[in-house]
């Protein structure tokens, strides 16, 4: 018999060991979007700790990660280009900030530019 080797902490089969003992696992985590009018995101350009490649990257959002998502994915599709979300974070490659806060002040988002 051989030992799978765990790689992530899906291998444990979804069980996570906390020392928190007031933590209430029951619980579900069910967080709402802001309408667009009443968030606040920040636009800035970034090109360190990437070797040198240029992103845009857009911060600020808050609600669920699918709306999140979303709002990437449309990001994304108006550029042309690609891009990932991590860290509540929208990456989009490329310096497209102009062309990302047209997109978002028309989608009804209260964009800010930062840096530069």
């Amino acid at each position: 018999m051989s030992k799978k080797k765990l790689s992530s902490l899906e291998d444990l089969g979804g069980f996570v060991f906390s020392t928190n003992t007031d933590f209430d696992f029951n619980k579900e985590e069910n967080q709402n979007s802001l309408s667009p009018k009443e968030q606040y995101l920040e636009a800035h350009f970034s090109n360190k700790g990437r070797g040198g490649k240029t992103v845009t990257v857009v911060t600020g959002f808050v609600g669920s990660d699918n709306d999140l998502k979303d709002l990437g994915k449309l990001l994304k599709t108006k550029c042309g280009v690609g891009g990932s979300i991590k860290d509540n974070e929208i990456i989009i490659q490329g310096n497209y900030r102009d062309k990302i806060m047209e997109i978002l002040k028309n989608e009804g988002y209260n964009v800010k530019r930062v840096g530069g």
